[in-house]
């Protein structure tokens, strides 16, 4: 293995930055005009296609976590990760049917906005102000450090910092453009993370495929994974008993079993996909049939994303347990499952090392660019226009947004220059899931009670919020040395630190339900019908059959992949 980039790699990656950048700078200059209405900076409204929409969301969700920590998860419990990309393809069909009627109807452009409307100005008020440090603070930052601690890697230099910096000014560069030249900009980065992604994918394979004397086939070397670890092609975990290795416990503790899909991971897609400024947002400025044929889209993307950045991992278990990656996989002296993306990279040919590269910045650049947008969406709409400047124009918003981009990336940089954070002590996806894992459920539930139950009320929201983080902090924190070990709702076992754990999709998903019988409870105590409660119909929900087909076709496919993995 080399981390040295040759030249070719850097023409590779050169000229990725040059039609990026050129593509970026065409599309605004020909819409210069209207960068000066907020609708348009901010959303886009109106202009964005459905391929547009739904490779922005794709690239606004796929970046580094995903490389780094879905090959890191591929690497220790194999395709069963793949839950994440594959339950958010249903989560996808969910929002698009019934969620954006009812964001477009009511002329919804952020998440703070839905929050006033349909409970008080207090519920959004916390809420706006937590979005914020939530992007800046969590999203962001892991988002950046871990990206540019993946490209130091890889390219075997000591230039984080660096890095860091060069990620944040190509972000800028695009954001200061407005959702326009984000969202079509994503379409060339999508590209770029895909033909990136199956490159490396496609190297791995063949590298697994030398490996026992099959020639240079991809198909054989897939094959070969399947014989050689048949234990990481089942999406279903068995409950661990008194006989499970520790692994087998481990491998529970992230994902498990049928359990979960009873519980927590509908509560982490929904509320991701459905309830989520830096995702929404991309098809908010739309028609509703533009925005559900770009969200359906995007839904069969998510079909693919596992064979780009969970399929190395796999192959790095094989080649490792056979004898080989042993320096790669311990990068930095210490084993790290985290390095399997990495120790294949380096692997690769000259010129393909520039282009996975290349992809993996195009992943983490979008992302970026993409919660930089919501930033400055949120305080320019959410707390600006209407707490500080109520008569701001539309000029002067589009400015103010600028500036809370160049200010989010700064706090950015800073807080992860010495990672004052400690990203790196906690893994950045453990990171992101700690930090946003707490207050999921009872955001979640004040969404969807708020949509399609008409008596919830004000006073249930706040209630929500606060029961959703108790309860979820009572059961991830308290309730094993509390209640014991194995309960009624729970089972808790002990993890790598012998301290009992419950699996934290259990805990979202119980987290969940108290959640929602609070907010019912306090809202029976209210009228029968919110006089803020929104007005739905059948209609808003009516299917066109090219749609309808389309769903068909994700749920077919979703169904062949679980039947063949089970």
């Amino acid at each position: 293995m080399h981390n040295k980039l040759v030249f070719a790699d850097y023409i590779v990656f050169f000229i990725y930055f040059v039609i990026v950048a050129s593509y970026g700078y065409w599309i605004y200059q020909r819409k210069k005009k209207k960068v000066s209405d907020t609708h348009d900076f901010f959303l886009a409204e109106g202009s964005l296609t459905w391929w547009a929409i739904g490779a922005s969301l794709i690239a606004s969700n796929i970046s580094a976590e995903q490389f780094i920590g879905m090959s890191g998860n591929g690497f220790t419990v194999g395709i069963a990760i793949s839950a994440y990309e594959w339950i958010a393809a249903v989560a996808l069909i969910i929002v698009a049917v019934f969620f954006m009627p009812v964001y477009l109807k009511n002329k919804i452009f952020t998440m703070p906005q839905f929050l006033k409307m349909r409970y008080n100005e207090t519920v959004g008020l916390i809420m706006t102000v937590f979005w914020l440090f939530l992007y800046i603070l969590v999203n962001i930052t892991s988002i950046m450090y871990l990206g540019a601690l993946a490209i130091n890697n890889l390219t075997g230099g000591d230039h984080l910092h660096l890095i860091m910096i060069c990620l944040s000014v190509f972000a800028i560069t695009i954001t200061l453009g407005g959702m326009k030249v984000i969202g079509y900009t994503d379409v060339i980065q999508v590209l770029v993370l895909i033909i990136g992604g199956l490159a490396t994918t496609y190297m791995a394979l063949t590298m697994v495929s030398e490996k026992f004397g099959l020639g240079k086939d991809a198909l054989a070397g897939f094959n070969q994974l399947i014989k050689d670890a048949p234990d990481h092609f089942h999406m279903i975990f068995a409950k661990p008993d008194v006989r499970s290795s520790q692994a087998d416990i481990n491998n529970y503790l992230i994902l498990p079993g049928i359990a979960m899909y009873f519980a927590g991971q509908w509560v982490v897609n929904l509320n991701y996909w459905g309830c989520n400024q830096y995702i929404t947002q991309r098809a908010l400025g739309a028609d509703l049939q533009t925005a559900r044929t770009g969200i359906l889209f995007a839904a069969l993307l998510k079909l693919l994303m596992p064979i780009i950045v969970m399929l190395p991992g796999i192959a790095a278990y094989v080649l490792y347990k056979n004898g080989s990656l042993q320096n790669e996989m311990a990068l930095g002296g210490k084993f790290n499952a985290d390095n399997a993306y990495s120790s294949v990279l380096g692997f690769l040919p000259a010129g393909f090392k520039g282009l996975s590269i290349a992809a993996l910045t195009a992943a983490i650049v979008a992302s970026l660019a993409g919660k930089a947008n919501s930033i400055s969406t949120i305080f320019t709409l959410d707390i600006y226009k209407k707490y500080i400047n109520k008569e701001a124009g539309e000029k002067h918003m589009v400015w103010i947004g600028r500036i809370a981009i160049l200010a989010a990336m700064i706090f950015s940089v800073a807080f992860t220059w010495k990672d004052i954070l400690g990203i790196s002590s906690e893994g950045g996806f453990t990171y992101i899931q700690k930090y946003t894992g707490y207050i999921s459920p009872g955001i979640f539930a004040m969404f969807i009670f708020g949509m399609f139950w008409k008596r919830t009320t004000g006073s249930a929201a706040v209630v929500g919020l606060i029961t959703g983080v108790a309860i979820a902090v009572l059961f991830n924190d308290f309730a094993p040395q509390l209640f014991g070990p194995d309960t009624i709702l729970y089972t808790a076992y002990r993890n790598n630190k012998g301290v009992y754990e419950i699996p934290f999709l259990i805990s979202m998903g119980w987290s969940f339900f108290f959640t929602a019988v609070a907010m019912i409870a306090v809202s029976l105590a209210g009228p029968k019908i919110n006089p803020k409660a929104f007005h739905l119909d059948g209609e808003m929900f009516r299917l066109k059959p090219s749609t309808a087909v389309l769903i068909i076709v994700i749920f077919l496919i979703l169904t062949g992949l679980y039947v063949r993995f089970w």
